[in-house]
């Protein structure tokens, strides 16, 4: 009893603890390749959606083996347990097309959460990245995301 009072307590001393910027020169596997993830900043923000929905979204500035771009994941509250799911669109407009900017982008998710998202290929040839609760438990352990993040959850649960 007395060891798991002790990690509830360590764990709350780690949520906000970190900044984005402190991830430097992280090295993650995904799919097969290895890249190399220096995280720049980034913030998060509230939204109304067209159908009112508040979603949060989620924004940060990463290089990716060179590759300096602003990635945003859009989380919002779906299906019928409200499930907060994130997704974000792979661009086809970045160096080595869709295909390479998904995986870019899933390496500083990756990187700053522990846990990679999910990748899908869509019919009409989107990719689309999609982050589940897991990632956001992870985006909270930065101070720039904590308490956004903390707030959104409030609001949206039922």
């Amino acid at each position: 009893m007395y060891r798991k009072a002790l990690e509830v307590v360590e764990e709350g001393r780690a949520r906000g603890s970190l900044r984005l910027a402190d991830v430097r020169g992280a090295e993650v596997d995904v799919g097969g390749r290895g890249h190399l993830v220096d995280v720049l900043g980034g913030g998060a923000e509230f939204e109304k959606s067209w159908s009112g929905r508040t979603l949060l979204r989620i924004k940060i500035k990463a290089e990716v083996d060179g590759v300096r771009r602003d990635y945003e994941i859009a989380f919002g509250r779906y299906g019928k347990d409200n499930a907060a799911v994130g997704y974000a669109a792979a661009r086809s407009d970045t160096p080595g097309g869709r295909e390479a900017d998904a995986e870019r982008f899933a390496a500083p998710v990756e990187a700053l959460t522990g846990k990679r998202p999910k990748i899908r290929r869509m019919k009409d040839g989107k990719i689309v990245v999609v982050c589940g609760r897991e990632h956001l438990d992870g985006f909270t352990l930065y101070e720039e995301l904590a308490e956004a993040i903390r707030r959104w959850l409030e609001e949206t649960r039922r």
